[in-house]
């Protein structure tokens, strides 16, 4: 069951079906046309004479031909004093604007404490009524129906990582009687949602983590009728992200930190939600989002094949030649396949189509790099930010996740758990100290090979420099062939 030549012969004896199944459709489309040849005549007059008409469907002039098709080539930018380049309508009445407008989604509370600080993982402040943001200092500020004497402050790190020191904060105040509240320059009858960039962004492990997938949990409620308010603004971020900007708002989005207005809004959120890394608890969550919608959420941003639509290797049933396919994602200084020639060899003997990625290389163009992500049923990779990649692949598809030596406490927490919780099947496959570049290094009777644990239990920098740095793979495919054997029962 193990060995190469069974999953060879496995794909080969598909792709026979399939070449069989080829000539038995075209055989039966010749006598299903040979047929109609001789019967046409007889159906001629019955048609002519026919009292109904095929009608086609008259398409709305303002839908899209194709997804996102209004967003195409555009980009969310920001720009100083509060002026922005604004998302593209979307054909949708918008209920921004100046004026006042009945706004339904929220209803002020009774009393003075907005701002939530209990969590571990993020503090978050939601002003449902009268708030006004005010951008050159940091400030949102909360005016209740009743002045009281009593106003109080908080200092909000508004991302969803609390615990950096160096997470841009915001002022949240609640107004007492004897404060005076600021002057609206601008109102807008829409809800907002005031976030940091920057912590440990860059990793797209952590721009999905930290950023991306707790916005989906905060904003995606208001079906893209929300404005954000970014401090400590990255523009690359925005740029890279820019689909997904554009699905999770149709508004102009604020350079907070030199916005000169004070903007006054119905309902602000300072902070963004978050209940895991890398995952959401359906349960802890008000309108029941799982990890499953956030990954349809980001494939519909980059207008990527419905739900419905299989793997390509299942779903490109008339291709008697096709081969199930596979990303290898190369890592860069470190957990590299050290025996790549043989990986890739390996890979082509067990019959898969191999493509080779470098996520921190070909994701610059991340477009493009979605739609190569998603012609693959499979991504395969060790341990590592470049398995989030996985979040752009179809329902079913199938992660391969190589994990280094000593650190297979973390890998479903971090990938494994994840990929299921989004439809996907995993693989995991942990290398044995044989296959780690640390036992020449170090030697059997070390701690680092012979006592994992202790090297955990020194704390997070020692597995980070022994097992995350330090460590290159040697990969025994003979060893390593039920994972990939596994990986074909669940493509085919």
């Amino acid at each position: 069951m193990g060995s190469p030549k069974a999953a060879k012969s496995m794909v080969k004896q598909r792709i026979c079906r399939r070449r069989f199944g080829a000539l038995l459709a075209t055989a039966l489309v010749a006598a299903v046309l040979a047929v109609f040849r001789l019967l046409r005549p007889m159906f001629i007059g019955t048609v002519a004479s026919s009292q109904f008409k095929t009608l086609r469907p008259v398409r709305d002039a303002s839908e899209p031909t194709e997804p996102n098709q209004a967003f195409q080539e555009t980009t969310p930018a920001v720009s100083e004093g509060g002026t922005a380049t604004s998302v593209p309508d979307q054909g949708g009445k918008s209920t921004g604007g100046s004026g006042l407008v009945q706004y339904t989604k929220c209803t002020p509370g009774t009393g003075t404490t907005i701002c939530d600080l209990s969590n571990q993982r993020y503090d978050i402040c939601e002003l449902c009524g009268d708030a006004r943001t005010i951008g050159h200092s940091s400030t949102v500020t909360y005016v209740p129906q009743s002045l009281t004497s009593n106003g109080k402050e908080w200092s909000i790190p508004a991302q969803s990582r609390k615990s950096l020191p160096w997470i841009k904060k915001v002022t949240v105040k609640s107004l007492n009687a004897s404060q005076q509240e600021p002057s609206c320059t601008s109102r807008h009858a829409i809800p907002a949602i005031v976030l940091a960039l920057g912590g440990f962004t860059g990793n797209i492990w952590h721009d999905i983590s930290d950023v991306l997938l707790p916005l989906f949990l905060t904003a995606h409620q208001f079906d893209q009728d929300v404005q954000l308010l970014i401090t400590n603004n990255q523009p690359w971020f925005i740029k890279k992200y820019s689909a997904i900007f554009h699905l999770i708002t149709k508004h102009k989005i604020i350079d907070f930190d030199t916005d000169n207005q004070v903007r006054c809004y119905p309902h602000v959120i300072v902070g963004l939600r978050s209940h895991r890394d890398f995952g959401i608890d359906p349960n802890a969550s008000p309108h029941n989002y799982t990890m499953m919608d956030f990954r349809l959420f980001v494939r519909e941003s980059y207008g990527l094949p419905a739900p419905e639509v299989d793997i390509p290797y299942r779903a490109d049933k008339d291709d008697p030649e096709r081969k199930p396919r596979i990303m290898l994602i190369d890592r860069g200084k470190t957990r590299r396949f050290m025996n790549a020639p043989d990986v890739l060899q390996g890979l082509h003997w067990f019959g898969f189509e191999v493509v080779k990625a470098d996520p921190r290389v070909d994701s610059n163009n991340l477009d493009e790099f979605v739609r190569l992500v998603d012609s693959c049923d499979a991504i395969m990779g060790v341990h590592g930010a470049g398995l989030t990649n996985m979040v752009f692949l179809r329902s079913s598809a199938v992660l391969v996740h190589i994990v280094p030596y000593g650190i297979e406490f973390m890998a479903d927490g971090f990938y494994g758990a994840p990929a299921r919780n989004m439809g996907l099947r995993h693989v995991l496959y942990s290398i044995s100290p044989d296959e780690s570049t640390l036992l020449e290094k170090y030697g059997w009777n070390h701690t680092v090979i012979k006592d994992p644990e202790a090297i955990r239990n020194s704390g997070w920098e020692k597995v980070g420099e022994f097992y995350m740095s330090a460590q290159d793979i040697v990969l025994n495919m003979t060893r390593f062939g039920p994972s990939l054997l596994k990986a074909i029962e669940f493509i085919m």
